[in-house]
């Protein structure tokens, strides 16, 4: 019997001839490659996370909700097409979880100044809040991070990550835009 999937017919699976060649050792942690700085950044993702997730929940929002919420509080104004080239999102994704925070109440939608047909972003009072409650807690668990790592300079783990971010054309606008990088310091 065919198994429908998408619309799609999808033939069975024919019988196989040979089995498959299982692999029972794992890789190693040092060799071909350095699993070390992968598997950290995957649980410090998880961690850096997990301390939002929590907050957002209280809302039914999840990470999507997060990332526009802060960028629109950090260039209140933005047009939606700024917001879709800044996240490399399509405009469904962004269309829902928009539409969710405007009913909310956390973002407002306004037609631009010059052209009418644009649509520009603005944090209302309750998305700043938001943004807060969630950067304090983000914040939080990277100053404790760097209080254990040694001297409180930022500076190293700041450049690491720039260079692991910057390779977009819009994301090292937004950084220059908004003073991120090593020569920069703390400004904006």
């Amino acid at each position: 019997m065919d198994e429908c999937l998408d619309d799609r017919v999808v033939p069975p699976r024919a019988p196989r001839a040979t089995p498959r060649s299982i692999v029972t050792e794992g890789l190693t942690t040092t060799g071909e490659l350095d699993f070390r700085i992968i598997e950290l950044f995957f649980f410090a993702y998880r961690e850096f996370t997990a301390d939002a997730d929590l907050v957002l929940e209280r809302f039914g929002f999840g990470r999507a909700h997060h990332r526009v919420l802060h960028f629109v509080n950090r260039a209140p104004g933005m047009t939606i097409a700024d917001l879709l080239d800044l996240l490399q999102i399509t405009k469904q994704s962004l269309g829902r979880v928009l539409r969710q925070l405007v009913d909310g109440g956390f973002v407002e939608q306004l037609p631009g100044a010059e052209d009418r047909r644009q649509r520009r972003l603005f944090p209302t009072q309750e998305g700043r809040d938001l943004a807060l409650e969630l950067s304090r807690a983000q914040a939080a668990r990277i100053e404790a991070a760097l209080a254990t790592a040694g001297p409180h300079d930022a500076d190293p783990v700041a450049a690491f990550l720039l260079e692991m971010s910057g390779d977009r054309d819009s994301t090292k606008a937004w950084f220059e835009r908004n003073g991120i990088g090593p020569e920069r310091g703390r400004q904006a």
